[in-house]
């Protein structure tokens, strides 16, 4: 693209063609391991800055998206604006790769039940990953309402059962994926089996909860960003819960993956995720132009 030239405008229902987990996952993979080298030049990201707005907090029920998004893309010599691209899709897709990534990692070798909590958008690119990337004998699915669950059951793809209670869905669980909006503990330790991994992936804030003390104490503890979890995550600094790596560390074979025991990656999300995952659409994009 010359310099001269508008910026591409990528729209919604092109990013999720363009965006596919077997090209992102290895990214994001090589990114992470390059974030967690403290030392390196390639890859600057400081914490980001989040500035609540009171007045404007969204209401309970509400129809509107918990997240919306919108990622441009620089040229990194020139400084030029070379694409807008809608980033709803590139957030649930990246989140969902990384949940992935950690699963890899660390779930149970012989790993046959998946429990989602929670029905919304990150349950739907959750379940997509999960059940493309492993094989799973069994997925169950809750959310405060059932309704809810049930509609997201009937949406996908394959077999999901649906589920009364957090107990329930959880159960016997090898996995668990928690995609909540509580600010409050809704997984507790006591239901979740021995050597089980869970993706935690929302409680974004400092005061918000998915996971109990006991079990953010009892597992062990990997983030994307140990400055991001510290700074953000109530499930680790309500707890007091000691990170043990970050999943870079594990990536590049600097700290264990302790696949037999009990396992808590808590994601928050990185900048890095994000423009990984917009250089793959945009590179994508451009490669469709010359065809």
């Amino acid at each position: 693209m010359d310099m001269a030239d508008s910026p591409a405008v990528i729209k919604q229902d092109e990013v999720e063609s363009l965006l596919l987990y077997k090209d992102l996952i290895p990214r994001l993979e090589v990114a992470m391991g390059k974030f967690s080298k403290r030392n390196s030049d390639e890859l600057i990201q400081p914490v980001r800055t989040v500035i609540p707005l009171h007045k404007y907090n969204g209401e309970s029920g509400s129809t509107l998206p918990s997240t919306q998004a919108t990622v441009l893309v620089f040229d990194p010599e020139y400084g030029n604006l070379k694409a807008v691209i809608n980033g709803d899709v590139i957030t649930a897709k990246r989140t969902a790769a990384v949940s992935a990534i950690s699963a890899k990692l660390l779930m149970p070798g012989q790993s046959e039940v998946l429990a989602i909590l929670g029905a919304g958008h990150q349950a739907a690119s959750h379940y997509q990953v999960f059940t493309e990337t492993f094989s799973f004998r069994e997925v169950r699915v809750w959310s405060p309402r059932r309704e809810t669950a049930a509609k997201f059951a009937s949406s996908v793809d394959g077999a999901v059962s649906v589920c009364d209670s957090v107990e329930e869905a959880v159960t016997g669980a090898d996995v668990i994926v928690t995609v909540t909006r509580a600010t409050e503990p809704v997984l507790l330790g006591k239901w979740v089996k021995p050597g089980a991994h869970v993706a935690a992936v929302g409680a974004c804030r400092p005061d918000w909860r998915e996971l109990d003390d006991d079990l953010m104490r009892a597992a062990v503890v990997y983030v994307d960003s140990r400055e991001g979890a510290m700074a953000e995550s109530g499930d680790v600094i309500l707890s007091g819960a000691e990170v043990f790596a970050e999943l870079g560390e594990v990536l590049n074979g600097n700290k264990p993956a302790h696949r037999k025991k009990t396992t808590v990656f808590k994601s928050l999300g990185m900048g890095v995720q994000d423009a990984v995952s917009a250089k793959l659409v945009f590179d994508q994009w451009e490669q469709q132009r010359k065809l």
